[in-house]
């Protein structure tokens, strides 16, 4: 079984495929058919979309996205990993500064 998106070309399980909406793209896992059109089942998102709001990707296009987002998760991951030591920082500055003892035993202020 296939589908058809709505450029008229077959989508089948296994094509790559990326979602107009959203630009959302993923394998083909799925097809069914019902009152409301033809849906296929992506595999990134575990959602099923109409064929007709679907376009076929060819694999060199694919895989050149599925690169592009893998950087960028590991940008972002890195960016993360910086922003948590950063803040442990600062936990360990305000805590540090907590512990000061501001009794009169400090030198007064002058005059």
């Amino acid at each position: 079984m296939g589908a058809a998106n709505s450029k008229n070309e077959e989508i089948s399980v296994g094509s790559h495929v990326r979602y107009t909406g959203t630009g959302s793209a993923g394998e083909v896992l799925g097809l069914r058919s019902d009152d409301e059109g033809l849906w296929v089942k992506v595999d990134t998102t575990q959602l099923w979309y109409n064929s007709r709001y679907l376009e076929l990707m060819d694999d060199e296009e694919y895989h050149r996205l599925k690169s592009r987002e893998s950087r960028r998760k590991t940008k972002k991951s890195s960016e993360d990993s910086e922003r948590e030591t950063a803040r442990k920082k600062v936990e360990s500055i305000k805590q540090d500064l907590k512990d000061v003892d501001m009794s009169s035993e400090l030198c007064d202020g002058g005059g």
